[in-house]
């Protein structure tokens, strides 16, 4: 067995808890039916589920294994269990890429030995390739599926096609003879349920006979969604970006990325699109291609025993999810490294772009816009951009900003009054009640009742001799022997004006319904909407500006570039400029979000443009907050992520945020020697915390390591099966060496080998801005704060949230601040002239500084509580 013959390395002898990470996910898979209550987690405890082992394992100078003493040696039979992970607790990052690490050599120096053995580690090396293929392949698969399923459904609640009950409507016109250029969407194998069911075509009855239909399927889809989601996988429904953010930044959520969520969120994620709602597939293809890396990640030992590489194949998943939901696979790499992973090592960035290439390829493959391209929003403009332009690209990200601002505070209060309200005990009927109010106020406006995707190609497409939309309703003055790439600036007709009127209308509903949409039960993208919201005001404003220029071409702006006949606007430039916008102001993306969109509709020529508008989107959306919809969506949840992109910037120090508390109990811990089984076991039951430091002695409080309380519990536990008279009053030993004992005395209990030797410290005058630091950059759940080597408290990552968000909301700290003297604590005496209760923190008073030093350790060790 691989974790036998590793403990038998030095590695190993003296940190048990390197074990490898059984953290049986088997359980994820199956696990799908458990609704999430981040409330009343074990994260609530003081230790949050975020005490871990500590981060350096090099330790050698271990208790021997050959001792002389009849002590059970763990080290001879590794613990099943034992450096294993809990439903909602944070890896230990350090400790994980140690295991691979560990892993890596014993393979490399076994692999000359035999052929066999070169044969292993040949397929180790490319096991990560591999798993990356099969993820790439199955997120192709799986999107294209989505797409051509949701382009039938959402035709469905018009009509159908006799000739072929599977054909969408533009599919089933397209091989019919009768079809004419204005009319290119009607064809007489296409039949509306008004046609099938009253047998109208036209008129009154034939209307409301449609606008009952549209509405009956746009709620059966929706209640059809809800319904799978609620019955057999709560984590199908959202978005599932802001949660593998936080899976990827090292948090335990079994189920999430599990077969029960893959199939019921592929399936939901078809209906849902296909209800109408104002919602997109995007995100939620995410969420799909990492629960396909999870599932693959299994064939693989190196990944399924390995919680930091597993996230590496997330982070891969995650590139090839945006590559196959926008058909953008550089800008897929690109949001996987700047937008969701915490931990992106140069290989991850080479395998993620192999992993979106693969699903790339077999999306494009498979052609479901049926337009051998692999993004439906391709588009190709034939005149460039100019100067002047510069000014109404800046107002769209200026409206870009303002609307993410507005949506990211609108939809958090909304996701936060549903969870305090009785309201959302009853997820079907809000989707019920959401999906209603969308299907009766989208049918009579034309740009509402098309797909989203659809109307965004619209609101892109430049206006040709070939288009017959309303939005290309000009008065044709030109020649018609005029090339169709010349086709100058023309004055609007009646049917421009009637569709901005329209399109203004649709805007207003896609603000309103896209807050109250994202966040129900049901998988719900937000790309899509936030794009075509932005694609509706671009096009409204760059109608504006071509009229502008055509009616007053001698303007000094318009004078260089828009001569009369000249065709210098393109309205769907804008259109497209105010989707990204949209999309940056809400997500706060910038370099991912340009590639996405320029990869999205082939425009790298408008690069420029998209760069002015997306960052001037991020700067008026920051100037009201700096959180995107995800990070604020991981905040209320109550997830345990520390963004890299927050700067702390206040003044306090570790002891500001330790727990203990002042007026809290004192810190449990544990002594190397001196404690029994019973000791141990009565401590873990009459407290909630996760993990207990182990001191030397209650004379000598200096620290000797960290140890878990779940590996205590099985360690224990075991013991007490395997090995003979080990009973409650047993000894319990951390120490190297065991300390002598009468001859009646029970068999002793060595537990060093779960016990970190060397977890992260901090001083009690380190500064909260290096703490945050250190937590961020190496992944920490929990470092000790000491003074002097004695242990005065515990920091995790809770405590440094909490912390951040008392300070946001500008709340003093649950104790006085310290940091107005760096060399002393507060005086002995309190303002009441009596002595401050003597806890686990020291208590100086204002001596010569050798005096202090001795009063430090003698105020601490007579105030410690065991």
């Amino acid at each position: 067995m691989e974790s036998e013959q590793l403990f038998h390395r030095g590695y190993y002898r003296n940190s048990y808890n390197s074990i490898t990470s059984a953290s049986s996910d088997e359980e994820l898979l199956d696990g799908a039916g458990v609704i999430m209550d981040f409330q009343t987690s074990e994260d609530d405890n003081l230790l949050d589920g975020d005490t871990a082992v500590g981060t350096h394992y090099t330790m050698t100078n271990g208790g021997s294994i050959n001792s002389s003493t009849h002590l059970l040696d763990l080290l001879d039979e590794p613990i099943p269990g034992v450096g294993t992970y809990d439903d909602f607790h944070t890896i230990d990052w350090v400790r994980e890429k140690c295991k691979d690490r560990e892993r890596h050599r014993r393979i490399n120096s076994k692999k000359k030995e035999s052929a066999w053995e070169m044969t292993k580690s040949l397929y180790d090396a490319w096991s990560g390739w591999l798993v990356v293929t099969l993820t790439g392949l199955a997120s192709g698969a799986l999107a294209g599926l989505i797409d051509i399923a949701a382009d039938w459904m959402t035709d469905l609640k018009e009509g159908i096609c006799l000739s072929a009950l599977w054909y969408n409507h533009e599919q089933c016109c397209w091989g019919s003879n009768e079809t004419t250029f204005e009319e290119r969407d009607k064809c007489p194998q296409w039949k509306t349920w008004a046609e099938l069911i009253i047998g109208q075509e036209e008129g009154p009855g034939s209307y409301i006979m449609n606008y009952i239909m549209y509405i009956f399927w746009a709620l059966s889809f929706a209640f059809l969604a809800v319904s799978l989601v609620k019955v057999f996988a709560p984590y199908a429904c959202g978005s599932g970006i802001p949660e593998i953010k936080t899976i990827l930044s090292g948090f335990i959520i079994r189920g999430y990325l599990g077969k029960w969520t893959l199939m019921i969120k592929t399936i939901t994620l078809v209906l849902a699109v296909a209800s109408g709602l104002s919602l997109g597939k995007e995100g939620p293809l995410v969420h799909v291609a990492c629960c396909c890396g999870n599932i693959f990640s299994y064939l693989f030992p190196k990944y399924s025993t390995n919680e930091a590489k597993k996230r590496e194949v997330l982070s891969a998943a995650s590139a090839a999810g945006v590559s196959v939901a926008f058909g953008a696979p550089i800008g897929g790499v690109l949001f996987s490294l700047e937008e969701v992973s915490y931990y992106f090592p140069l290989k991850t960035l080479w395998r993620s772009f192999f992993a979106a290439l693969v699903a790339a390829f077999v999306l494009r493959s498979i052609n479901p816009f049926g337009n051998s391209r692999l993004v439906l929003f391709y588009v190709e403009y034939h005149t460039p951009w100019y100067l002047f332009e510069l000014f109404p690209f800046i107002l769209l990200g200026v409206f870009g900003g303002l609307w993410g601002a507005f949506f990211i505070r609108a939809n958090i209060a909304w996701c936060r009054r549903r969870k305090s309200t009785k309201f959302g005990k009853y997820p079907v009927l809000e989707v019920i009640i959401v999906a209603a109010i969308t299907a009766v106020i989208a049918f009579p406006n034309p740009y509402t009742r098309l797909n989203t995707s659809e109307l965004i190609k619209e609101l892109f497409t430049d206006c040709g001799p070939l288009e017959s939309s309303s939005l290309c309703d000009y008065r044709n003055d030109m020649n018609a022997s005029k090339i169709v790439d010349d086709i100058p600036d023309r004055p609007a007709g009646i049917g421009v004006y009637s569709a901005i009127w329209q399109l203004c209308l649709a805007l207003i509903f896609k603000i309103i319904m896209t807050v109250f949409t994202f966040g129900i039960k049901v998988p719900s993208g937000l790309f899509i909407p936030s794009m075509a919201i932005g694609a509706i005001a671009g096009r409204i404003v760059g109608i504006a500006v071509e009229q502008l220029a055509y009616y007053h071409h001698d303007w000094f702006i318009f004078k260089e570039w828009c001569e009369v006949g000249a065709d210098c606007i393109t309205p769907g430039l804008y259109a497209m400029v105010g989707a990204a916008a949209c999309l940056g102001g809400v997500t706060r993306m910038t370099v991912s979000l340009v590639v996405i969109v320029f990869e999205l509709t082939g425009g790298l020529e408008y690069i420029v443009p998209l760069m002015a508008a997306v960052m001037t989107s991020k700067w008026v959306g920051d100037a009201f907050g700096r959180e995107g919809i995800y990070e604020a969506h991981i905040r209320l949840n109550g997830y345990p992520f520390l963004d890299a992109k927050e700067e702390f910037t206040h003044t306090t120090l570790a002891a500001d945020v330790m727990r203990p508390r002042r007026n809290d109990p004192p810190l449990a811990v544990l002594t190397q020697d001196n404690m029994t089984v019973d000791d141990i076991e009565n401590m873990i039951n009459e407290t909630s915390y996760n993990g207990f430091p182990v001191i030397m002695s209650k004379e000598s409080q200096r620290l000797v390591g960290f140890a878990l309380r779940r590996d205590l519990t099985i360690a224990i536990e075991s013991a007490r099966k395997k090995q003979e008279g080990i009973v409650g009053s047993s000894r319990v030993c951390f120490a190297q060496h065991t300390p002598s004992l009468p001859a009646e005395s029970p068999r002793p209990l060595k537990l060093r080998s779960i016990l970190d030797m060397s977890p992260f410290t901090v001083t009690d005058h380190t500064p909260m801005e290096i703490v945050v630091d250190i937590f961020r950059k190496l992944g920490l759940r929990q470092c000790l704060v000491t003074h002097n080597g004695i242990v005065l408290g515990i920091i995790t990552k809770k405590n440094i949230l909490e912390h951040l968000e008392q300070l946001k909301q500008h709340v003093e700290p649950l104790a006085p601040p310290w940091h107005y003297n760096k060399k002393r604590y507060p005086p002995s005496y309190g303002p009441d002239g009596k002595p401050r209760p003597r806890f686990n923190n020291v208590q100086l008073n204002p001596v010569d500084e050798e005096r202090e030093e001795m009063e430090e350790e003698v105020h601490l060790l007579n105030s410690t509580t065991l």
